[in-house]
């Protein structure tokens, strides 16, 4: 098992893909697809295990099937349509993204349906196990590597990028779900991992640490979105990171974690929930 770090915007340790054998965890936007294919030398993947559909995660997953055509994409079935079908993922991107669209992530290929291998969570497929963990996501998905006990959990278990130790809640829109990011932290401790090995950005044997500051992280996180400006919440926010990293370090969770978006993901649960803004 290894990290291909796809150098997303030119920064080291910002988005790791996770080769596991012959499958991939997670790939990366198309815009890194050369550096990723580098990483893989020789390798031709089997499948590729996205953990949910976001670009940073999913945006190469077609780019990768036309250069490997047998190419099995595993997807939970929330998820599905939209890589077969990338239009209202396209559309509710670009209206965060706006006219970075394209140099964050490069072109979203569809995937054929004939490569998608839809998932519920609860299967095991082949030397892992697979698990629902909505929360960041609504069609997000863990994985867990059964001979090495690694959990490769996406965005469920948060950010974080030594050589600091902060893990930061990534809560961006459409469908944070604070109470359901709690019940999936509680599967993949149920799991008793020996190691996460993090999208953004890395492996950590520090489980229940980890998982208890990821909890912490979502509900300061909240609260502050719920009682804060998005002025003081990205300060807040800001302040914390930059208090447990140099400023480079600091620099790559703002690229892995936006903190506008990060409000924003939040301002939108409470909204759901009748809390004004």
């Amino acid at each position: 098992m290894r990290p291909i770090d796809v150098l997303h915007r030119g920064r080291e340790r910002v988005i790791a893909a996770w080769l596991v054998g012959d499958v991939l965890v997670d790939c990366g936007p198309s815009a890194c697809l050369e550096t990723l294919l580098e990483g893989l030398g020789d390798v031709r993947p089997r499948a590729l295990a996205l953990t949910h559909i976001h670009l940073d995660h999913a945006g190469a997953a077609g780019s990768l099937v036309e250069r490997f055509p047998d190419l099995e994409v595993w997807v939970h079935e929330l998820g599905a349509h939209h890589m077969i079908d990338p239009t209202r993922l396209l559309s509710s991107a670009k209206r965060l993204y706006g006219e970075e669209m394209d140099e964050l992530w490069g072109e979203f290929k569809a995937v054929p349906a004939a490569n998608v291998r839809e998932l519920t969570g609860g299967e095991r497929v082949g030397d892992f196990e697979v698990a629902y963990t909505p929360g960041h996501a609504s069609h997000h998905v863990a994985y867990l590597h059964l001979p090495t006990r690694t959990a490769l959990t996406g965005d469920v278990t948060g950010v974080r990028i030594t050589p600091s130790s902060y893990v930061m809640a990534p809560t961006p829109p459409p469908d944070i779900d604070v109470e359901a990011w709690h019940e999936s932290v509680a599967i993949v401790r149920d799991w008793a991992p020996s190691r996460l090995a993090l999208t953004h950005f890395g492996l950590f044997e520090d489980v229940e640490r980890h998982l208890d500051a990821i909890e912490r992280s979502v509900d300061v996180a909240a609260e502050r979105a719920r009682d804060m400006s998005v002025e003081e919440f990205v300060a807040a926010t800001a302040a914390d990171i930059a208090n447990a990293g140099d400023p480079e370090t600091t620099a790559r969770y703002a690229v892995g974690a936006p903190l506008d978006q990060t409000y924003a993901g939040l301002a939108r649960y409470w909204s759901k929930r009748g809390v004004p803004r």
